[in-house]
């Protein structure tokens, strides 16, 4: 009987939606919460930005480590280690009344993370070669369709049976997918007797391979011009002069339409990605969504701005189902845990200066500003694409042995 593969990538991709929903869950009530729930009422604005970046924070330093014990015991123990600590600290969150100490569980939170590039190193290692941008795409899209669904499921959950409940709500959904990694995905046989290797040597293997730390770099590129724009969207909106009541709304619906064009778009990328190339798509994902981006400074209508988001998503659907697609093949899958761990710490470090950096440049320029800013990161990035050897990046044998553990 053939591995099931197919039947892993349908779990997995079912653990991170409810995973990517669970965390989103939040997102819109979070400043609420700390300012009635917790007693927040001065320094309201750096208490939410802590709360949020501190998550990101602790998972890009501690995710290195547990990649080095995934290739030791398998991707599997760490699906099922993060589902269950996660539920266990989103029910910890219904119990909190101090500020301080929700400080410390959001903390925790980003420790024990690790549930999404466990799954993505999984897909990457236990799904055939010809299939693997395939699977990739598919993979982007849960979290995507996660980020979507998510903040609707937080605001009408909180609204109708209050913020806390929407926790409890949170830690319902995560362990669901924590049950789905415990009985439902299947791993192939690890070799648990190898010695587990030291994060200090990992770092330092994987710098010797040019074309991996070159994929690092566009992951937390990219990641970072996604979240620059975070905290400037419903200003932005405003701006174009959409009431204060509705800006939340058509702030979200705008926002929304990239996660839309992801789904749409992805899969669809990891399949022509396969047939001509991941560096193609690469460079046309970058260099269309920079485009996009630099549109965007001449629209002053939210309608237009919208469908203009939305066509940008489904430029830049293709740049991490092709990043991942590339990082399995300059890998080896001894080593491939590590590689995605680390890749996640590149994206959850951009994850959390983006929205600072977004926030500081929306208060110095004008926003529309901000827009060609990210289109020529994006630009240069595609650039960047084109001239630092990643077209040829089939299966190197060099980059595999040069991060050979």
């Amino acid at each position: 009987m053939d591995f099931p593969w197919k039947r892993n990538l349908i779990v997995l991709w079912i653990g991170v939606f409810f995973c990517s929903t669970a965390y989103s869950i939040s997102i819109p009530f979070l400043p609420i919460f700390l300012n009635t729930e917790l007693g927040v009422e001065n320094n309201l604005e750096a208490w939410s930005g802590i709360a949020f970046g501190i998550t990101f924070l602790a998972s890009a330093l501690i995710s290195p480590f547990w990649g080095s014990l995934a290739d030791k015991y398998g991707r599997k123990p760490m699906l099922i280690r993060s589902g269950y600590s996660l539920a266990a600290l989103y029910l910890i969150n219904y119990f909190v009344h101090d500020p301080y100490f929700f400080l410390v569980v959001r903390l925790f939170q980003g420790l024990l993370a690790g549930f999404v590039p466990a799954s993505i190193a999984l897909v990457g290692t236990n799904t055939p070669e010809e299939k693997t941008g395939y699977a990739l795409g598919i993979m982007s899209t849960a979290g995507a369709t996660g980020g979507i669904i998510g903040p609707l499921i937080g605001g009408v959950v909180s609204h109708y049976y209050g913020n806390r409940f929407a926790f409890l709500f949170s830690c319902g959904v995560v362990l669901v997918a924590a049950l789905i990694a415990t009985f439902f995905v299947k791993e192939k046989n690890f070799n648990r007797a190898a010695v587990r290797s030291h994060v200090i040597d990992d770092i330092k293997l994987a710098s010797k391979n040019r074309t991996f730390m070159t994929l690092l770099g566009l992951m937390g590129i990219t990641t970072f011009s996604v979240m620059i724009i975070e905290p400037l969207l419903t200003v932005y909106v405003m701006d174009m002069g959409v009431s204060k009541r509705s800006a939340s709304l058509s702030s979200g619906i705008i926002f929304s339409a990239v996660g839309i064009a992801t789904v749409l778009m992805a899969p669809r990328w990891g399949k022509i990605g396969t047939k001509k190339g991941y560096h193609k798509m690469l460079f046309i994902g970058l260099l269309g969504g920079g485009i996009g981006n630099i549109l965007q400074f001449f629209v002053h209508n939210y309608i237009g701005f919208g469908i203009l988001r939305f066509g940008y998503g489904l430029f830049f659907a293709a740049v991490y189902p092709s990043i991942n697609a590339m990082i399995v093949r300059v890998t080896d899958a001894s080593f491939r845990g590590r590689a995605f761990s680390l890749n996640q710490s590149s994206a959850q470090l951009a994850t959390m200066a983006g929205p600072i950096i977004g926030g500081i440049l929306g208060g110095i320029i004008p926003i529309r500003w901000v827009f060609v800013i990210n289109g020529l990161m994006l630009v240069i990035s595609a650039l960047l694409v084109k001239t630092s050897g990643l077209s040829s990046v089939k299966v190197n044998r060099e980059d595999k042995a040069a991060v050979h553990s």
